[in-house]
């Protein structure tokens, strides 16, 4: 036994000492290969991570990764996973869910085009014309989107014209199953509310927590408190805001600001300020506009130090106010004598106008500050203010649009200096901009005003040229100023021009220039104007043909007008000798 365990220790020597040598042998070729790796590859001088070929050291790491994204996948599926195979079969639509209103990516295409020429109407004042449009795209292959009828209605409501408005909702929404939206409803309300209806526009209100898709707005609240504070009923109108309020809205100020007002209306001071109190409780910013309500009811009570020390206050929170509340404390304080605070105020503006970042002024505020300066008899100073820019480093001047341009324009028709609106007018359409109706409509009356016929010939012919629409009250001044100075001549071309684009001049400036024509002995050319009228479905009154026979029969041309009234219909129309070819009747048309 004990033979066995001296046998057994000499193994175990033995092989320790062959390990040993072993293992310092590896050593000495491990030195060896760092050696050379440093030498050799000085990217990786510290070793700290071995350098391999593969991407796992191990078939159990290459395993445990497997399992890993297995288990991820299960979790969190791909995309592809999701969606429905474009092979299947659709679902059958749920008839119990909801129509939802059209967002805007149905504003593309022949849809766009149709809005788009709803808005040029309704932007030259033919609310009429841009209301027939349409309605009539209702029965055709383009359907208008719910943000056309928004428009036309909406420009019903400014124009005060509430009936008109409320009878196109009910006929793109209710007849026509155009589904509306919010700011649908909200117009809905706010004609009702101008219109002395509220407990309708209310019904309206309940009508979409009942059925709408979605809930009302902010818009939706202020449109109704004020309705109610003006009907004398203040009471539902807090009510109103306590309902807002737990509906889980935030506090808006406007909404406070109606109450605030209503209530510094009735004398209830202490009320207005309990509503403030709340609203900067409720708001860490709040909007200056209920600081400028404050303002002019102490201003109008002679209270000027109280208004002043509002004014104040809101200055010291330093809040970055956007143009539209500036506007308005910039018309308080003009309106009230404080022209200092109110430059000061627009200097501040211009300093913080640092776009694309934040906006300090907009148009609006140049012409509150041009019509002030106008006002005070220094027009000649307008286009000082008008170019006027921030001093501080950083800000930037504002790039005016033709919404400014149009004002200066304006200021200076009325005080009869057509050269400098014509340098305005130039400078505009040297710009990235085009002048619009309102542009031309300033300039022609200003220049037919000062008796400069030629020059507002010029801008009436650019005006038609420009494709832009000219409504008959308009046209019809317009014509009858030509006429009157003996331009028909040079008019007719005009409305020529203008009955190639739709809609159609007025049946009423066409009688009147072919009246003026014949009485100048220009027959052929009246024709031409009578062709054009049948040819574009103009109707012709009874009173112009027999006037027309009339005077055609005074010098043997009677038949002239009959024939021409006799071959309406297929294959044109008949022209006299020498008139000049008529546009088909598609020409021009858009």
């Amino acid at each position: 036994m004990t033979l066995y365990r001296i046998l057994l220790r000499s193994l175990r020597r033995s092989s320790s000492a062959s390990t040993s040598t072993t293992a310092s042998t590896a050593t000495t070729q491990t030195l060896a290969l760092r050696r050379h790796n440093h030498l050799f590859h000085p990217q990786n001088p510290n070793f700290l991570a071995p350098i391999r070929s593969f991407a796992f050291s191990s078939a159990e790491e290459a395993a445990a990764e497997r399992r890993r994204r297995k288990r991820r996948l299960r979790i969190e599926p791909p995309l592809h996973a999701l969606r429905r195979d474009p092979n299947a079969p659709r679902p059958p639509p749920d008839p119990n869910a909801p129509r939802l209103p059209d967002s805007t990516s149905a504003l593309v295409g022949p849809r766009l085009n149709l809005h788009n020429r709803v808005q040029s109407l309704i932007r030259a004042g033919d609310l009429d014309n841009a209301s027939v449009v349409a309605r009539q795209s209702v029965f055709s292959n383009t359907r208008p989107t719910v943000f056309t009828c928004n428009a036309i209605i909406a420009a019903m409501y400014r124009a005060k014209r509430y009936d008109d408005a409320i009878a196109l909702f009910q006929f793109f929404f209710n007849q026509s199953n155009i589904v509306p939206n919010v700011v649908s409803y909200n117009f809905l309300i706010n004609t009702h509310c101008d219109a002395g209806r509220v407990d309708v526009a209310l019904d309206v209100y309940r009508h979409i927590i009942a059925n709408a898709p979605f809930s009302p707005s902010h818009v939706t609240y202020r449109h109704l408190t004020k309705g109610l504070i003006d009907a004398g009923r203040i009471g539902e109108a807090v009510d109103l805001l306590r309902e807002m309020l737990n509906k889980g809205h935030g506090a808006d100020s406007l909404v406070y600001n109606n109450l605030i007002a209503g209530f510094l209306n009735l004398e209830n001071l202490e009320k207005a300020n309990e509503l403030f109190d709340e609203l900067k409780e409720r708001c860490l910013v709040y909007d200056g506009v209920v600081n400028a309500t404050f303002m002019d009811w102490f201003f109008n009570r002679g209270r000027e130090k109280e208004a002043m020390e509002s004014y104040k206050s809101l200055l010291d929170r330093k809040f970055k106010m956007v143009p539209a509340t500036c506007n308005v404390l910039l018309e308080v304080l003009l309106k009230h004598g404080r022209k200092t605070e109110a430059w000061a105020l627009f200097d501040s503006m211009l300093d913080s106008h640092t776009p694309p970042t934040f906006q300090g002024v907009n148009s609006d505020t140049f012409n509150i500050m041009v019509n002030e300066t106008c006002k005070l008899g220094k027009v000649s100073e307008a286009i000082d203010v008008f170019k006027r820019a921030g001093k501080k480093p950083g800000s930037k001047p504002f790039a005016m649009d033709v919404a400014g341009y149009n004002n200066i324009i304006a200021r200076y028709c009325e005080h009869e200096m057509m050269e400098d609106a014509e340098k305005m007018y130039a400078e505009l359409t040297s710009k990235s901009l085009t002048p619009d109706v309102t542009t031309y409509r300033t300039l022609i009356d200003a220049y037919f005003k000062v008796g400069r016929i030629e020059e507002g010939l010029q801008k009436y012919t650019k005006m038609v040229e420009a494709g832009l629409r000219v409504i008959p009250d308009y046209a019809n001044k317009w014509f009858g100023v030509l006429i009157e100075k003996g331009k028909v001549l040079e008019g007719a071309p005009i409305l020529t021009k203008m009955g190639e684009r739709d809609p159609k001049p007025d049946a009423t400036s066409y009688d009147m220039v072919i009246r003026a024509l014949v009485r100048e002995s220009n027959f052929d050319l009246s024709l031409e104007l009578l062709g054009q009228m049948l040819r574009y479905g103009v109707g012709v009154m009874p009173a112009l043909r027999e006037f027309l026979t009339e005077e055609f029969g005074k010098v043997g041309r009677s038949e002239c007008v009959e024939r021409l009234f006799a071959m309406r219909g297929p294959g044109g129309y008949w022209r006299p000798p020498g008139s000049p070819q008529m546009p088909s009747p598609g020409a021009g048309r858009f």
